[in-house]
């Protein structure tokens, strides 16, 4: 089986650290050269400690699901000979109360608007399919407890 190793690297700036008032501002590096400014989201840390336009682990969740659904859908749909001009997806995750009282992600919802090539798409119900296949192979939304839904847009 394959392994996937990212790099997080999160250094103190002068801060006293002790007292919470630090910066939560690092950086993701993954193979291939690939660098993400990250930080907590500024609805966990509030701002200034938290930097506001970088991504933070809730976002990056949200859209390892959605990238998962989409490269599961174009394999998909590729093999099934419908010719994909563009995938678009508005993906939400939601998050609650777990039973412990702990935050967590109760749902995340893909909202993906496909667009074929003209002559070149599926049925309502061939599309219906495909994203119930994408779903059922994408092994990110088989490891989550949360609530994964596709509510494909026209």
């Amino acid at each position: 089986m394959a392994s996937h190793v990212a790099s997080i690297e999160w250094v103190r700036r002068g801060e006293p650290f002790v007292d919470n008032r630090y910066s939560r501002s690092h950086v993701w590096r993954f193979d291939g050269g690939t660098e993400v400014p990250a930080s907590s989201s500024p609805h966990v840390v509030p701002l200034p400690f938290s930097v506001e336009r970088a991504v933070d682990p809730e976002e990056a969740f949200v859209a390892s699901l959605s990238s998962c659904h989409m490269l599961w859908f174009l394999s998909l749909a590729a093999g099934r000979g419908f010719v994909v001009d563009s995938y678009i997806d508005e993906a939400e995750g939601r998050m609650g109360r777990a039973e412990d009282g702990k935050l967590a992600f109760e749902r995340v919802e893909l909202r993906p608007r496909v667009l074929f090539a003209a002559g070149a798409g599926p049925t309502a119900e061939e599309l219906e399919l495909l994203h119930h296949l994408a779903h059922e192979e994408c092994f990110l939304a088989r490891s989550v407890r949360c609530v994964v839904e596709c509510r494909p847009r026209d």
